[in-house]
């Protein structure tokens, strides 16, 4: 026989008691319910998710039954579920002293405590419960991972999950929400580990192959990750994450061709993707197929004008083709959809340059700095552009003031150090320089088109040989 659900033996039984409260609740009657009632009322609002009348049955609940432990327990749920994690927790805590062995309290009592963030204190009292009752081990053991993994306390959850895959062997569902946690711990190892255990037993779950490779692409093992998703669509051909996530593993491989076949799969299945698209776009742009580049950039543009990113592939796909002029326009779209995008910011710098617009491709690249101080590129594209104008005084001026601001930007010592050397200011360049050396040695290579030989000293020639003897 089963056991027995809020108290009473058929379900029947139960269905009457909540279409009686339900009657009283529409006519506004006044209607007695006994406590193994209440308990079956809330319960069944609580578990289908309907904190509201669950509330209201409490609340009426503890007017008849005031000092009732079980009707003052789920009291404590209804609060809990209504996010009052404090009025819970004082329930609760006063329930305890009344019956100590009562593991629901503890179990309640550590989900205030876990909600209020003192989760080493909710694991004394989850401790607490399984120690008050060791018949119902599983479902104290259910009810605390529930509870850790609702507030994502996955590190936590893991020895819970092996206490409940120790007791119950034969349900592979532990292992897979081990390998789970693990995952959400960012323990990859063990990640796997548990997910292939899963699979042994649970071959055909498209979802626990579709997590494994998730896995193995942030592992790098891209081979096995693109295994895991063949895996997965061919049990689940309608799994678009699959797809897209081989996808993108794909192009990230420069094996755009592939990526390209798996984006269209994609995009069939998902019309409305604008990333879809929008890869899809970037696919054909590196095999050097402009008209479909432009294509599907188009589409995603169609679809949502304020996506910025294909306006933004669209800009880059001129300016790759040594159109700037044809290239601005969408770039500033980009950067107007997204205006703390520092790449939009430098690229459209990148397009003024090209066409000799020398302010206001230092304005960009002034905004790419304020956004991210250690883009490189940029410092560098304003070296480049304070050499072609010459204007090295008042570059000096700009970069001393934002070296005041920003002392551990390697970059911008770079540039500042170049700056006096065109200015003919030999002894400021070599502080300056040495300065750039403490704070990243490597950079040099990259800022070594704007330090011209001729004009250095061998004192900076030395800080240059330095660097090479170390490799």
């Amino acid at each position: 026989m089963e056991e027995e659900k809020y108290g009473f033996v058929h379900d029947n039984e139960v269905e009457e008691v909540i279409l009686r409260f339900e009657k009283m609740r529409q006519n506004n009657e006044s209607c007695y319910f006994d406590v193994v009632e209440f308990e079956a009322i809330i319960d069944y609002y609580l578990e289908g998710n309907n904190p509201l009348n669950a509330f209201e049955a409490t609340s009426f609940a503890c007017e008849l039954h005031p000092q009732s432990v079980p009707i003052q327990i789920r009291k404590a749920r209804v609060l809990l579920e209504k996010g009052r994690a404090s009025e819970a927790l004082t329930i609760a805590s006063k329930l305890e002293s009344i019956e100590p062995g009562n593991y629901d309290i503890y179990v309640c009592k550590g989900t205030a405590l876990a909600m209020l963030g003192n989760i080493s204190a909710a694991k004394k009292v989850f401790n607490k419960a399984l120690a008050s009752d060791s018949e119902d081990q599983e479902t104290i053991l259910y009810s605390i991972t529930s509870v850790l993994q609702n507030l994502n306390y996955h590190d936590q959850m893991i020895p819970y999950l092996h206490m409940l895959a120790e007791l119950e062997p034969d349900l592979a569902a532990h292992i897979y929400d081990l390998a789970y946690a693990y995952e959400k711990r960012g323990d990859y190892r063990n990640s796997i580990k548990y997910y292939t255990r899963y699979l042994d037993e649970e071959p055909y779950s498209d979802s626990a192959w579709y997590n494994l490779g998730i896995i193995y692409n942030k592992t790098g093992d891209y081979h096995r990750a693109l295994e895991a998703y063949d895996y997965a669509l061919a049990i689940n051909p309608e799994n678009t994450f699959a797809l897209f996530n081989k996808a993108n593993i794909l192009s990230n491989l420069e094996r755009y061709g592939e990526a390209m076949e798996v984006y269209r799969e994609f995009v069939e299945e998902e019309p409305e993707s604008l990333e879809g698209l929008t890869y899809l776009a970037e696919c054909y742009d590196r095999t050097d197929n402009e008209e479909m580049a432009r294509k599907y950039y188009y589409e995603a543009i169609e679809l949502t004008p304020d996506f910025p990113d294909p306006w933004y592939g669209l800009g880059l796909l001129s300016l790759t083709r040594d159109k700037a002029a044809e290239a601005v326009p969408s770039l500033r779209k980009a950067v107007q959809l997204d205006p703390n995008n520092p790449d939009y910011w430098f690229t459209l710098g990148k397009a003024y340059l090209m066409l000799g617009s020398y302010k206001k491709s230092i304005k960009c690249l002034r905004e790419t700095l304020r956004i991210d101080g250690y883009y490189d590129e940029a410092w560098i594209e304003i070296g480049m552009i304070v050499i072609m104008t010459g204007s090295h005084s008042a570059a000096i001026r700009l970069l001393e003031k934002a070296k005041q601001i920003n002392r551990d930007l390697p970059g911008l010592y770079f540039i500042l150090a170049s700056a006096y050397l065109q200015a003919n200011n030999q002894n400021s360049a070599l502080k300056v320089l040495t300065e750039a050396s403490r704070l990243d040695r490597d950079l040099f290579d990259d800022y070594s088109a704007l330090l011209p030989g001729e004009l250095m000293t061998p004192g900076m020639k030395r800080l240059f040989r330095k660097k090479s003897n170390r490799k």
